[in-house]
This record gives structure tokens, C-alpha cells and sequence, in this order.
């Protein structure tokens, strides 16, 4: 990112908003005359994930990648986010949000920094509409912020997803809102995007991707969710398919402790894999390149409420992930067990402490595709 636009974002994040206070008779901000809120509205968020990495598989980096000859990182400081974020309502039905990461600065920033662009327009509980770039529903991560997901970080199957255009940060435009079926509640999303990730100039060609998530609240008590998702499209004027169905719970045992379970499935079309191969090296059936993958993660939580120390709490997410089952399978078992301290309400303070374990069917060397056992310790704050 050159300077003239890093100036652009200083002053729209930290300059601008100093105007809002020094306005004239002539340019005062409009009144909802139902709650007497003066818009448009202006909060900040930011946070920010610091860590410490020590690999522990044989020649392999604190990135995961394996270095045949030895010479290898095996410990570091890392800095994984910095997010700067501007929530503005313009009335009580506008708003615009932005999002940048300004840990992307310390790599080659093409295709970075921006992630949340968008406009959102509520009509009513039952459709708003979004259209911009954003995160488009597709399972319980899309919904989540990383900031207090129960884990270090997304699972292997988001990110690849996410590479095919289905979740992660996306330009396009969707319809969201909540009906009661019976006494069922039900909320939805439906969105097409361009799917080829976040800040592209242009679509990659003229196909797009359309998929939709239904959630269905099957138990208000101990907060039982069904999540099903579904999508299809074009890619290069190829057929691809993206499909998943999870579940999430919350059980309060006690006054203090509360038991919290996450299981998501996904599988659809690998593209980015497969034009990513040479011609020469793949079958000539796009449908044989197939991603598959199933996540748990229980999570037990206990709050302390001792000076400031909230709560403690202990999850471990295991994963199975193949990128391809159909040709050349290659699973990935991932370990995620943690230890996390929260300080503050809704993890304004949180240091975390634990493991990622990858285990593969088959080691490739050179690559990521390797065993590796990581160690991390990570500071977050948000604000």
C-alpha cells in the first residue's frame, strides 16, 4: 500500500471523526424523533493478537513449512492482528462498516488490509439488505468475529473455503433476517459474491457464486442451533458446489460453570486447487477435486470473577480435513487444546495458551504438508 493511501485511512479513521463535534446550525446531524438518538452514530473498535510461536517438529518453521536443509525458524514474536474498525450509522436503518488489519503490513499487502467494506439497509427484522465486502454466512464461523471464537484461531476448513470463494471476506451483496416457523425461530442469509476473495480488482471471470444459510433455534433453553448451508455457481464456466450442516449448543451446569459444544461439516468443489494444477497433472473432471472436512470443538467455561480475572477456560478442537479425498488424498488431523484467561467482559483481555498438533496422512517435504507440533502463547485486547 503506497503512502498517499495509508494517509487516506489515517485520516478517515482517526482525523475525521474529530469534525463530527464542530458542526454549524446549518449541518447538524438528523434526530430519530422516536429515541433521540443523534445520527450519524460513530464507534470504534480495535483489537489486536500478539503471540509467541515455538515449532517442535523436525525442521519445521514456526509457519508450519518444513525446510529439508535445516535451516529453520523454530521460535518467534509474532504480531497476527491489528484490526481497526468504524461502525456509522447513518440512521436508525443505514450503516456502513469498515475493517482493516494492519498486522498485513508486515508482508506483501496485495489482496490485504481491507477486509469489512460494506453498507448494510434494515427494512425490518425480516430482510436487510448488504452489499459491499463482507463475510457471507456459510457456517458458524462466517458469524463469529476471531476475537472470541473459542480457539486460537479459524479451522483449516474455513480457510480453504474461504480460497474458493464460499466463506472469508468476499465482494457481492446478500439478503439477511429472522421468521418464527411455528414456534421455531428461524434466521437466513442468502448472498451472491464474486468468489475470488477480497480485494480484487474485477471478478476473475463472469461466473458468480450463490449460496444461502438457514438456522434453526431448536432449543431456546440450552441454546441448541441447526445450521444448513448450501451453495453453487460458476467458476471459469466450470460447475462447483459448496454444502455443510452444524450444530451448536450451550449448557449452563452451573451457577459458575457452562459447557459449549460447536460440530460443523462442509464439503463442496476444490476449483482453486484444480486450476491451480498444470493441465497435465490433473484428471480432465473438475468434480473429482472434492474438499471434505468435520470439526468439534467443546469448550468448558468457568467464571472466577476474582479482581480482574473473569472467567477460565479449556477447549480442544479436533479436525479432519482433506483438500482433495476423491484424487491424491492427503488427510489432516488437527489437536487444538487450550488454556485461556479471560479479563474483562466479552474478552477485552485474553491470554491464551496451548497447541496445535498436525498430523498428515502423507508428509510432503519443502511444504506446509508436514507433521508439526506448535506451541502458542497469545495476548489478545479488544476494544
Amino acid at each position: 500500500m503506497n503512502r498517499e493511501l495509508l494517509m487516506k485511512i489515517v485520516f478517515v479513521f482517526f482525523i475525521l471523526p474529530l469534525f463530527s463535534n464542530a458542526q454549524t446550525a446549518e449541518n447538524l446531524p438528523a434526530v430519530d424523533s422516536g429515541n433521540s438518538i443523534k445520527y450519524p452514530t460513530f464507534q470504534f473498535k480495535g483489537l489486536i493478537q500478539a503471540r509467541y510461536l515455538e515449532s517442535f517438529g523436525e525442521n519445521v518453521d514456526v509457519l508450519g513449512a518444513n525446510h529439508s536443509t535445516g535451516d529453520v525458524t523454530q521460535s518467534s514474536f509474532d504480531i497476527k492482528r491489528m484490526r481497526v474498525g468504524l461502525n456509522t450509522k447513518l440512521s436508525e436503518t443505514t450503516e456502513v462498516v469498515i475493517l482493516v488489519n494492519l498486522a498485513d503490513f508486515k508482508s506483501d499487502t496485495k489482496g490485504k488490509v481491507l477486509e469489512n467494506a460494506y453498507g448494510k439497509y434494515t427494512f425490518n427484522k425480516y430482510i436487510a439488505l448488504i452489499g459491499g465486502q463482507f463475510r457471507p454466512a456459510f457456517g458458524i464461523e462466517e458469524l463469529v468475529p476471531v476475537d472470541i471464537i473459542k480457539s486460537f484461531d479459524f479451522s483449516n476448513q474455513y480457510y480453504e473455503f474461504g480460497k474458493n470463494g464460499w466463506t472469508s471476506f468476499q465482494i457481492g451483496a446478500s439478503a439477511t433476517g429472522t421468521f418464527d416457523v411455528g414456534k421455531i425461530p428461524l434466521s437466513y442469509a442468502v448472498s451472491v459474491i464474486n468468489g475470488n476473495g477480497k480485494n480484487a480488482e474485477m471478478d476473475k471471470d463472469n461466473g458468480k457464486q450463490f449460496s444461502s444459510r438457514w438456522v434453526l433455534q431448536l432449543s431456546k433453553k440450552y441454546d441448541i442451533n441447526l445450521g444448513l448451508n448450501g451453495g453453487f455457481g460458476k467458476v471459469f464456466k466450470e460447475d462447483v458446489f459448496a454444502i455443510g450442516a452444524d450444530i451448536t449448543s450451550d449448557f449452563k451446569l452451573t451457577d459458575r460453570f457452562s459447557f459449549d459444544l460447536q460440530i460443523e461439516y462442509k464439503q463442496g468443489t476444490n476449483h482453486n486447487l484444480y486450476f491451480s494444477l498444470p493441465a497435465a497433472s490433473r484428471t480432465a473432471d473438475l468434480g473429482d477435486y472434492q474438499m471434505q472436512g468435520i470439526y468439534f470443538l467443546p469448550n468448558l467455561r468457568y467464571v472466577v470473577d476474582y479482581k480482574k480475572l473473569t472467567a477460565l477456560e479449556v477447549s480442544c478442537r479436533y479436525e479432519r480435513f482433506d483438500p482433495s479425498y476423491k484424487v491424491n488424498s492427503n488427510l489432516r488431523q488437527t489437536f487444538t487444546p487450550m488454556l485461556g484467561l479471560e479479563f474483562g467482559k466479552a474478552y477485552l483481555g485474553r491470554i491464551e495458551a496451548g497447541f496445535q498438533i498436525d498430523k498428515f496422512d502423507h508428509n510432503i517435504p519443502d511444504s506446509t504438508t508436514y507433521d508439526n507440533d506448535l506451541f502458542l502463547i497469545q495476548l489478545q485486547l479488544r476494544l
